[in-house]
């Protein structure tokens, strides 16, 4: 079964491009602001976005989205809402490959069976779930899989050769390479050993593989796109928002410009970086 996000990392590898992968945290600063975000993303330049589920522990993020969760749980956010944003993002976008990222709990609070079916119903095409190693894969890795849903995996520096086949095993949709060991938003990766590193993935897979972890700048975008299929964007763009918002963390009217107009210098960057 070819999926949105099968469709979208083959279009742009066909334009000889890599796809720009764009994270924004559900409910964060509010849910209708979130909705407009998430419409103005794909005119920006975003070929798939990812959507934060907001959980309390958010053990893998860094300071940025910790904080983004927060202000998503103040103001209401839970995981039903999070599938319904989806929906109504769904009504006039049929295209754009969404991928819920977040922590298990809230999944399994839920139900596994009633999430996958609710969020494959919703228009969602794939889950990264960060804490749910290749050993749970019954949990829900293959549940989604049968519901029809991608379940993409983190690999990382520390992923050698022979942890790699395990990691990818029920993997599909694209590959999430961390360019950097740590949380989010850590530090600038060392772009040199960008290219070795998606090598040596795709030794292991025929998959896209996109990376992600200290793209800050239409640069670093670039530096990224020119080796690998994807390039993901989380922290600068939280960053981007966060710097928008009032006093007491309400959106304004600059809001999702804000954030819009990074994507579209980021979706430059990644473009600029054509590929063989």
């Amino acid at each position: 079964m070819t999926t949105r996000l099968d469709t979208r990392f083959a279009q742009c590898h066909a334009e000889g491009r890599a796809a720009l992968v764009t994270f924004v945290m559900c409910g964060d600063p509010d849910l209708a602001t979130s909705l407009d975000l998430l419409r103005a993303l794909p005119k920006a330049g975003a070929d798939v976005i990812e959507v934060g589920m907001p959980f309390t522990d958010p053990m893998a993020d860094g300071p940025s989205i910790q904080a983004a969760g927060l202000r998503a749980l103040k103001a209401g956010t839970a995981l039903i809402k999070t599938i319904a944003l989806v929906k109504q993002f769904r009504e006039t976008d049929a295209a754009t490959p969404i991928v819920l990222m977040g922590y298990y709990n809230p999944i399994y609070v839920h139900g596994v069976e009633p999430f996958l079916a609710e969020a494959k119903a919703a228009g969602v095409d794939g889950l990264i779930v960060v804490d749910l190693p290749p050993e749970e894969d019954a949990e829900l890795c293959v549940p989604a899989m049968k519901a029809g849903l991608n379940f993409i995996r983190l690999a990382t520096p520390t992923t050698d050769d022979e942890r790699l086949p395990r990691v990818l095993t029920n993997t599909s949709g694209f590959v999430y390479y961390v360019s950097l060991t740590g949380v989010t938003g850590a530090a600038i990766p060392d772009y040199s050993k960008v290219g070795a590193a998606v090598e040596r993935i795709k030794r292991h897979t025929p998959l896209p593989v996109a990376v992600g972890f200290g793209v800050k700048s239409a640069a670093s975008a670039a530096a990224i796109a020119a080796h690998a299929d994807g390039v993901v964007v989380g922290t600068a763009l939280i960053d981007a928002l966060k710097s928008s918002l009032d006093a007491n963390n309400r959106a304004t009217p600059g809001t999702v410009e804000a954030v819009a107009s990074l994507v579209r210098d980021l979706a430059q960057g990644v473009r600029s970086a054509r590929k063989e």
